[in-house]
């Protein structure tokens, strides 16, 4: 498995943590006959996408060895960083957030597949247990982390959940953009942050990771959820190679060895999807446009 790893340091709560491994972030892809890059979105803390998602490749490719193609894991340090490598043509498989895969039809992208699980894909908002606030509108002048501009769960659906519930995420509350979920989960621990916004997987794996951290904060409000994750391929892999990897990512829950990898993943099957899967996503592009602001795309 062809991932290099570096070393960055992650705060947390008690600020002594010792330093986790991470994967370097590469920025172009190699070319040569065969040889694809698989990139996921920031889904998760670097780590553990190293570790999910390499152990993922490694059994996908000992599948693909007898038609010559190999996937190589390509992870990015942050969600403007995957954005700006859809727009450039960078990976060739990619498995972006639901909002991410709409829009990369408009740069050279074919939606095949997706993760199962939609009802894992929602936001979900944390606070420090015993926190005073009891009421959406308790939140106003609170300090607000979030991940990316451009998450969907942890991001755009708890902005429109705050709208709905008669608060204005622009004006009413101190947002700020951490770059991962973990950092957002890590600022209200430490106390920098009022309330955090991530998604399920990313919770269950901070809760894994980090357990005496974790049972510091908790989940206050759940949005409702959206088509999950999906899976796009670059227009221009030849189908024939597409099919195969769609085919080979589909059956990895046919045994215990893929069963067991995609658990880790926080996923039960990655399944067949297209555009039409994922209307409901459009759906609510246009009302957190018309609600919140008018989204910028990948360019955000």
């Amino acid at each position: 498995m062809a991932l290099l790893l570096a070393v960055l340091v992650l705060p947390g709560c008690d600020r002594n943590d010792k330093a986790a491994y991470t994967p370097r972030y590469g920025q172009l892809p190699p070319t040569g006959g065969g040889v694809y890059i698989f990139g996921p979105h920031p889904l998760m803390n670097p780590q553990k996408l190293a570790e999910v998602y390499g152990a993922l490749l490694d059994k996908l490719n000992r599948q693909l060895a007898p038609e010559h193609i190999q996937l190589r894991l390509e992870a990015s340090l942050n969600y403007a960083v995957f954005n700006k490598k859809i727009i450039r043509h960078r990976l060739h498989f990619a498995l972006p957030n639901p909002y991410q895969t709409v829009l990369s039809q408009d740069h050279g992208y074919v939606i095949f597949g997706k993760m199962n699980r939609d009802d894992d894909f929602r936001g979900i908002i944390l606070l420090q247990k015993g926190a005073p606030i009891s009421s959406v509108e308790g939140l106003a002048g609170a300090r607000v982390s979030f991940p990316a501009p451009t998450a969907l769960a942890a991001t755009l659906m708890p902005e429109l959940f705050l709208k709905e519930h008669g608060l204005d995420p622009r004006r009413d509350i101190i947002a700020s953009f951490v770059g991962t979920h973990d950092s957002a989960m890590l600022n209200v621990c430490l106390g920098v942050s009022d309330a955090a916004c991530t998604w399920p997987i990313a919770w269950r794996n901070f809760q894994e990771q980090r357990p005496d951290q974790a049972r510091r904060i908790e989940v206050r409000w759940r949005t409702p959820p959206l088509p999950n994750n999906g899976l796009v391929a670059l227009s221009t892999v030849p189908q024939p190679v597409r099919e195969k990897v769609a085919r080979a990512l589909f059956a990895l829950g046919e045994d215990a060895e893929g069963r067991r990898l995609l658990d880790q993943a926080g996923v039960g099957r990655f399944v067949p999807a297209d555009n039409a899967t994922f209307a409901p996503v459009r759906q609510f592009i246009n009302r957190y446009n018309r609600s919140v602001r008018q989204l910028q795309g990948l360019n955000e």
